[in-house]
């Protein structure tokens, strides 16, 4: 099916109402459709990797489309100039974390742009590098501690961005990164208190949310088995 096609497919499932409901959780609709993810997942399932479609996808600017894009691209044939260019096309959080979780984060260069991507000054290319982060504890199971420790730096200097969308990336990527084992766990409980003493509102928030699931009985108990 050629691009055409499947944008068809999609706005024969497209809702107002779904529009809308996004709009109230803080996502652009300009180029939305408001086409559920279960829907997109079983078109991407459907279409297979295939690169040269992800790039044609991303071009259309629909949401949706660009949602699929991250689906159906292979992590092998990913160019950082690619990377680069849709991190910076961004316009939504929701955007943002399915291209990490589904693709960025097992790109073979991810954890050079989660450093890159951490010191840019635009709101949703930091989100970019903490969902990344996030996406990396829950999925790759097959990354060092190191990695994972190396990035708690990253998440005390940036702790301090007041900004919405930044502070819940880090806030997501120091519980997740606090979750994948018990010395982890050990490390992120450490880096939120020391967060939590910073003269900051956002980093307070942080660490008093990180604190309060990584120190729960409910994660205790998992990571003790």
């Amino acid at each position: 099916m050629e691009v055409d096609g499947i944008i068809r497919e999609m706005r024969k499932h497209s809702s107002e109402k779904n529009r809308e409901g996004m709009a109230r959780f803080g996502i652009d609709i300009k180029y939305a459709l408001g086409v559920n993810v279960p829907v997109i997942r079983g078109m991407a399932k459907k279409i297979g990797k295939d690169h040269a479609m992800a790039l044609k996808l991303w071009k259309t600017k629909i949401h949706e489309a660009r949602i699929l894009a991250s689906m159906v691209e292979e992590p092998s044939k990913v160019t950082e100039s690619q990377m680069d260019g849709w991190a910076g096309g961004f316009n939504s959080w929701d955007i943002c974390d399915q291209c990490c979780m589904n693709l960025f984060y097992c790109v073979p260069f991810a954890g050079r742009k989660i450093r890159q991507y951490s010191k840019d000054e635009r709101e949703f290319v930091r989100r970019t590098a903490f969902a990344m982060m996030a996406s990396k504890a829950m999925k790759d199971k097959g990354a060092k501690d190191r990695e994972f420790v190396a990035y708690f730096p990253l998440i005390r200097k940036y702790a301090t961005d007041e900004r919405n969308f930044v502070k819940k990336a880090v806030n997501w990527a120091l519980r997740q990164i606090g979750k994948r084992n018990a010395r982890l766990n050990r490390e992120a409980i450490k880096t939120a208190k020391e967060i939590e003493k910073m003269d900051s509102k956002a980093a307070r928030w942080i660490a008093k949310d990180a604190l309060r699931e990584l120190q729960s009985d409910a994660v205790q108990k998992r990571l003790r088995k």
